[in-house]
């Protein structure tokens, strides 16, 4: 690029970025975002997206952004990753660069790597969990009892090699359960809730396993009976009927009700989406409660992202206005304003079972 077009393009993005500080819009957000991408700076059009999306959740052209921009990141992350391996093969890496092969769903680069990672490193677990998890987008698209079968053996070779890996057993779960094997499945989800007692989704998805009808353990056998039929056994999680009449959501009201009227609670909310459920001294849909959780849990989550620690699922905030308790798993938040008199232990796990409630719910309010 000539200097005078550098020049151009630099006063351009001064410019969209004082209109975006100013006067705020998805548009200005995405015509900000496009002239990172240009640039090759996707970690900052990632960041444009972020922001846009806290103040304006329903923007499609905002999450359209956030997608275009991450993939960038994905694919400039993945060159990197195969010149380090090149140089020093480790068990970490190969890791990281599987997932994100299998996330652009580059299935043959990750054959690939997954083999090497075996070849390289026979004790790691990791590699038969994520060529598991591969073989399952495969047969999740196609219905076709060999990848599910294939499936099932990488799994169960990931949990013999070791017993502690819960993704792997809930991933191996998943699909046992879908297939009818409900006992099996149940047995993985037990063990996995013992590994992780904290994950909300975890229990909810327990639970609703719990009630499906079971049709034998002969896996083999009930994956020939799906290809022959065309469809699963049982729906997954996100896709399973509603309660009759809605209890879910019903359940979510009344939780969220009970978390207002704790001692030291101000207001309490329940956000999904672009959605709402408040209760207690909440003005109206504008109250800057609202927009302040928002944001906060979306920077939590990218900021441990970023870090590579985890997920922000529960987090606290301090300021003039008292505390803010935020729970959150994938698009449920549930979070409450508090005083010094809140019993925060107890508040967060009221917003925890609210979350947990929610994962079966509709995107109804």
């Amino acid at each position: 690029m000539h200097l005078l077009q550098r020049m151009k393009v630099w006063k351009e993005l001064r410019r969209l970025e004082q209109r975006a500080r100013e006067t705020p819009s998805p548009s200005t957000f995405v015509d900000l975002g496009q002239v990172y991408i240009n640039l090759d700076l996707h970690d900052k059009a990632e960041r444009v997206a972020d922001d846009g999306l806290a103040l304006f959740p329903k923007s499609t052209e905002l999450r359209q952004l956030l997608e275009c921009a991450r993939r960038g990141l994905r694919h400039k992350r993945m060159h990197e990753l195969r010149t380090r391996l090149t140089r020093s093969p480790d068990a970490k890496l190969f890791a990281e660069l599987a997932r994100l092969q299998l996330e652009v769903n580059d299935l043959a680069g990750l054959s690939q790597s997954c083999a090497e990672w075996s070849l390289r490193f026979p004790d790691d677990a990791g590699s038969w969990l994520v060529l598991g998890q591969a073989k399952l987008m495969s047969f999740y698209r196609d219905l076709a009892a060999r990848e599910g079968q294939e499936a099932v053996r990488c799994l169960e070779r990931a949990v013999q090699m070791d017993p502690d890996v819960a993704e792997a057993r809930r991933s191996l779960g998943e699909v046992l359960y879908r297939i009818g094997a409900v006992q099996a499945a149940q047995q993985q989800f037990e063990i996995a809730r013992k590994l992780q007692p904290d994950d909300a989704e975890l229990v909810a998805l327990l639970q609703h396993v719990q009630g499906l009808a079971d049709q034998g353990e002969e896996v083999d056998d009930l994956f020939a009976d799906v290809e022959v039929h065309g469809s699963l056994r049982h729906p997954s999680f996100a896709a399973a009927p509603l309660p009759h009449g809605d209890e879910s959501m019903a359940r979510i009201r009344d939780g969220l009700a009970h978390v207002a009227q704790l001692p030291g609670v101000k207001k309490a909310t329940f956000i999904r989406g672009s959605k709402a459920l408040v209760k207690g001294a909440i003005r109206d849909g504008r109250d800057p409660f609202l927009r302040i959780v928002r944001v906060v849990a979306k920077a939590a989550h990218r900021f441990a992202r970023r870090l590579d620690i985890g997920s922000a699922n529960k987090s606290v905030v301090d300021g003039a206005f008292g505390r803010i308790c935020i729970c959150v798993y994938g698009e449920a938040l549930a979070a409450a304003q508090c005083d010094v008199r809140a019993d925060l232990p107890r508040v967060l796990g009221e917003l925890q079972e609210i979350v947990a409630g929610a994962l079966h719910a509709g995107d109804r309010s």
